[in-house]
C-alpha cells in the first residue's frame, strides 16, 4: 500500500483483444487511468489461448507492473499465475469473464451474470418466433465459458417453446460469419438467427439483412457501431448490453484504490440492459464514441 503520489502501471489482459467489445473496454480503461492517476494499457491474444494468456500474465509480473486485471476465461488455468502475482504483491481483479467465480485468487470480478442474460434473451425471442420455429444459436468462437453459458441461458428461456435448434461458430469476423451462416440456412431454413456474443450478432444482423425482405427474427448481445446501425435499420430486433466501458473503468479504479489506500475491490455485476429501437437513439452517439 502506498497512498503517496506513486504513478502506478497497471494492465488488462484479456482474450480476443481485436474485437471491437475491446475498444470500448479500452476507452473506459484510459478515462480511468486519466482521473486516478496512473498508466494503464491493454493486451492480450487475437484469439482464445488461455495458456497464452497466462504466458502474457507472467510477463507483466516479470515487466513489475504494480496491478493486473485478467479475463479469467478458465476456471483453472490461471489460479498458478495469480498466486505467482500475489506472492510478489502484484493485485489482480478479473473483468468481463471469471469462470472461476474467485476461486483463480483474484479479489474481486466485473462481469455479466451470463446464463440469466441468456434466459432473458430467450425468453424475448419466445414471444417474437413461433412455435417449433427453426433456431441457429451463434458462438464467435469456442471454448469462451462466457458464451456457454449465455447459449444455455438462450435454450432454457425457449425450453416451452419446442424449438429446432442447431450451433455455429461464426468466427470474429462479422462479414465472413456472415457468409458462413448463409451456408447454414440453406441447409437449415431458419425462424430465428440469436447471437451469444458482438461479432456473431453482427454476423446474424448482416446475414438478415441480405435475406430482406424475408429476413429471419435476430437477437443477442453487445454493441458496435455495425449492430447500432442493423438494428436502427430493423435487421436485429435487440442486444443485451454488459457495458464494456464499465469493464475497462472499474478494475483501474479498484487496483488504484486498493494501491494507494489498501481499499478491498468489490465484485460488480456488468448489468444485462436490453438496448432495441425504443431506446436506440439515447446511446447511439455514445457508440460512436465507444462508451456503449
Amino acid at each position: 500500500m502506498n497512498s503517496g503520489q506513486t504513478k502506478f502501471r497497471l494492465r488488462l489482459l484479456t482474450i480476443a483483444v481485436n474485437e471491437q467489445f475491446f475498444t470500448v473496454v479500452r476507452k473506459g480503461m484510459n478515462d480511468a487511468a486519466a482521473a486516478m492517476q496512473v498508466e494503464a494499457d491493454l493486451a492480450g491474444t487475437p484469439g482464445v489461448d488461455p495458456g497464452e494468456l497466462v504466458r502474457l500474465t507472467r510477463e507483466a509480473i516479470a515487466d513489475g507492473v504494480d496491478g493486473i486485471g485478467l479475463n479469467i476465461c478458465d476456471a483453472d488455468a490461471f489460479t498458478e499465475v495469480i498466486a505467482e502475482a500475489r506472492a510478489r504483491s502484484i493485485p489482480v481483479v478479473a473483468f468481463n469473464i471469471d469462470a472461476s467465480r474467485g476461486r483463480s485468487g483474484n479479489l474481486s470480478s466485473i462481469a455479466q451474470e451470463f446464463h440469466s442474460a441468456g434466459e432473458a434473451l430467450g425468453r424475448r425471442a419466445a414471444a417474437a418466433i413461433p412455435k417449433g420455429a427453426n433456431v441457429i444459436i451463434t458462438v464467435h468462437d469456442e471454448g469462451v465459458s462466457a458464451l456457454e453459458e449465455r447459449l444455455t441461458g438462450v435454450q432454457a428461456g425457449l425450453q416451452h417453446h419446442a424449438i429446432n435448434w442447431q450451433r455455429l461458430c461464426t468466427g470474429q469476423d462479422p462479414e465472413k460469419g456472415a457468409e458462413l451462416l448463409h451456408e447454414a440456412i440453406a441447409r437449415f431454413p431458419v425462424q430465428a438467427l440469436l447471437g451469444t456474443g458482438q461479432a456473431d450478432t453482427e454476423a446474424c444482423g448482416l446475414a438478415a439483412k441480405s435475406l430482406a425482405p424475408s429476413q429471419p427474427y435476430v437477437a443477442g448481445f453487445d454493441l458496435s457501431p455495425g449492430i447500432v446501425e442493423l438494428m436502427a435499420e430493423g435487421y436485429i430486433d435487440c442486444a443485451i448490453d454488459q457495458q464494456p466501458y464499465a469493464q475497462g473503468f472499474y478494475p483501474i479504479v479498484q487496483l488504484a484504490l486498493y494501491l494507494r489506500y489498501g481499499l478491498l475491490p468489490s465484485s460488480l455485476d456488468a448489468g444485462a440492459a436490453f438496448i432495441d429501437r425504443a431506446n436506440l437513439e439515447a446511446i447511439r452517439h455514445l457508440s460512436r464514441q465507444s462508451i456503449r
